[in-house]
């Protein structure tokens, strides 16, 4: 069995290197205001809480260049520009982006990296017609148009078969009712992807469909956004009252709207988690130079065991945790989502609660000056600690994998 990392993975991550070097760490200097102590109040619109338009030109401009140089399609098929990328392959470069730190190269807030993460844009190209792919997919994947995701809802988080939002038939035409919460990206979207269910009884998985819905039709509005642990916000709360799409605005097939979130969620999931592990190595990496080269009573702070005993655990954690992570990815790419779910959720939840432990003993390891925002660890961890909850939060992922251990998911 070898566990190494294959030579092509490899040589990209060399060339990724290089490329956020040359390009990206120059743009992010010359922007340094969104990333050192102010970064928080630099990309935020305090009105509303929403990125503000010049931090968002600059994540379109490490975008746009990332796409020139050839990196950022990596997970898309070659007749998208992409490079046919695995999970597996995913997993690694997302592990280490985020082992490199905060930084351009690798936004936390927003999912922005100069590998693209194009969940909304692959359940287009999974589930959608050829005519919604033709119409929409290259623009999803430049940017032009930009899409939501509207599945959890005021009442109903993490059981989505429990679902008040509904969509009736009226003629060709289906009538959309309901409300959504945490309902990313809608400050600048295009479309939403509404999930509503269409027949069956609450708590059926069969009966719920997704429909592409354009933002401007009449009856959809943004209440305003909701004010996070970490900010600037794009999490809108929604309603739809009586809103009209046509019968080709479901996208994939009527009633099964349940899979296609399941399948956004696990790819998601498994992101998560890479990016998580880098995440949590680059805090304790930062933890142990500063305590080799912080003195205290005039031995080097590293020679104390207080100090070494927990970054040696979560060392160790992360040794684990990254071997787990690999392998589901490589599982994914070999078979199906469902034949390794409890595996995504395992290391969904333990990578989240790493990077936040991690964060947090770098915290305190390097003191005062850990606290302050001069130092990027509550950045860290206001960001991954939002990860223990979205995608499923961790009990959910717990629940997934008892659900297996005990055989009572079917």
């Amino acid at each position: 069995m070898d566990f190494g990392i294959p030579e092509p993975l490899q040589q990209l991550l060399d060339e990724l290197d290089a490329f956020i070097e040359a390009e990206i760490e120059p743009l992010q200097r010359e922007h340094d205001r969104f990333f050192d102590h102010r970064r928080e109040d630099a990309r935020t619109n305090w009105e509303d809480g929403t990125p503000t338009a010049e931090w968002e030109a600059l994540l379109e401009e490490m975008r746009r260049r990332a796409d020139e140089a050839g990196f950022y399609r990596y997970m898309l098929p070659e007749e998208y520009g992409g490079r046919d990328g695995s999970n597996l392959g995913m997993a690694v470069i997302r592990e280490h982006l985020a082992s490199k730190g905060v930084g351009l190269h690798n936004v936390l807030q927003q999912e922005a990296a100069v590998v693209g993460n194009f969940n909304v844009a692959e359940l287009v190209l999974e589930f959608g017609s050829e005519e919604r792919k033709e119409r929409h997919l290259e623009d999803l994947i430049e940017g032009e148009t930009t899409a939501a995701f509207g599945l959890s809802e005021p009442e109903h988080g993490s059981d989505a078969t429990h679902m008040d939002t509904t969509a009736e038939k009226a003629g060709d035409e289906w009538v959309i009712n309901g409300a959504k919460r945490w309902n990313s990206g809608m400050h600048t979207a295009d479309y939403d992807v509404i999930f509503a269910r269409t027949d069956g009884e609450d708590g059926d998985h069969e009966g719920i469909t997704a429909f592409w819905v354009p933002t401007d039709a009449d009856g959809v509005d943004v209440e305003y956004f909701h004010w996070t642990f970490n900010m600037p916000t794009d999490h809108a709360e929604v309603t739809l009252d009586d809103v009209r799409v046509p019968d080709d605005a479901i996208l994939g097939e009527e009633g099964k709207g349940l899979q296609q979130a399941s399948y956004f969620v696990h790819e998601g999931r498994i992101r998560q988690a890479a990016s998580s592990v880098g995440a949590a190595q680059y805090c304790i990496d930062e933890a142990v130079e500063f305590a080799k080269d912080r003195h205290t009573w005039d031995e080097p702070l590293a020679k104390r065991q207080g100090i070494q005993f927990p970054l040696a655990d979560l060392h160790t954690e992360a040794e684990l945790v990254r071997n787990l992570v690999y392998k589901t990815a490589w599982q994914l790419d070999e078979g199906s989502q469902q034949s390794v779910s409890d595996k995504v959720s395992m290391a969904n939840y333990r990578a989240n609660l790493l990077a936040c432990d991690a964060a947090d003993r770098a915290m305190q390891v390097h003191g005062g000056q850990g606290y302050t925002r001069h130092k990027p660890f509550e950045h860290v961890y206001r960001h991954h600690r939002r990860y223990r909850i979205t995608e499923g939060s961790e009990e959910i992922q717990k629940r997934n994998v008892a659900g297996h251990l005990f055989d009572y998911l079917g």
